[in-house]
C-alpha cells in the first residue's frame, strides 16, 4: 500500500521497530546503503520480534537503485524543514514516506533531489531537534492509512 524509506539508517531497533510497522500495516520497507548495522543485529531481531518473516523489506545499496526499484510517483521527504504538515497530504496508495538517519535527518541533496514531490514535517515544541525514527515513519503511515480507512485492518 504505502512504501517507507529509510535512507542510511543507523540504529537496528529503529529499523526492526519499522519491519514491526511494515508488518502490521501492509506497507513495504526500503533501506538506502550503507546501514549503520548489520541485518542480523540481535537488536534488530528483538524490536521486529517476530515480525520479519512478515513484513516485505528490500535493501538497497544506494538512493539510485531506491528509485529505480520503487518507480516513484509521489515521494515525501520528512524533515524538520518540511514546508508541508503531514497532516496536509492526501496520501495515495504507493506513495513514498522517505526518512533521514537518525543523527542528522537527510542530507540537503537528498531533501532536493528531483524525486521529491514534498518536503513534510511532523509538528513539536520549538527548539527540539527531532523525533525517534521509528516513531516518526508510525505517525506518517498510520495517517496515510488512515485516509484510507485502514484498509485490510482489523478495526
Amino acid at each position: 500500500m504505502f512504501r517507507i524509506l529509510f535512507h542510511t539508517p543507523e540504529i537496528p531497533g529503529n529499523t526492526g521497530n519499522a519491519i514491526r510497522l511494515a508488518a502490521i500495516t501492509g506497507a513495504e520497507l526500503h533501506l538506502v546503503e550503507p546501514l549503520g548495522f548489520d541485518l542480523s543485529d540481535a537488536k534488530l531481531r528483538r524490536a521486529g520480534l517476530d515480525y520479519h518473516d512478515l513484513a516485505v523489506l528490500h535493501v538497497h545499496p544506494d538512493l539510485e537503485t531506491a528509485w529505480k526499484a520503487l518507480e516513484p510517483e509521489r515521494v515525501y521527504a520528512f524533515t524538520t524543514d518540511g514546508e508541508a504538515s503531514y497532516t496536509d497530504i492526501a496520501y495515495q496508495p504507493g506513495d513514498v514516506l522517505m526518512f533521514g538517519r537518525e543523527s542528522v535527518g537527510l542530507p540537503e541533496e537528498v531533501k532536493h533531489d528531483p524525486h521529491v514531490t514534498a518536503r513534510v514535517r511532523l509538528p513539536m515544541l520549538p527548539s527540539l531537534r527531532s523525533l525517534n525514527l521509528a516513531n516518526s515513519a508510525s505517525i506518517a503511515v498510520y495517517e496515510a492509512w488512515r485516509q484510507h480507512g485502514f484498509p485490510g485492518a482489523k478495526l
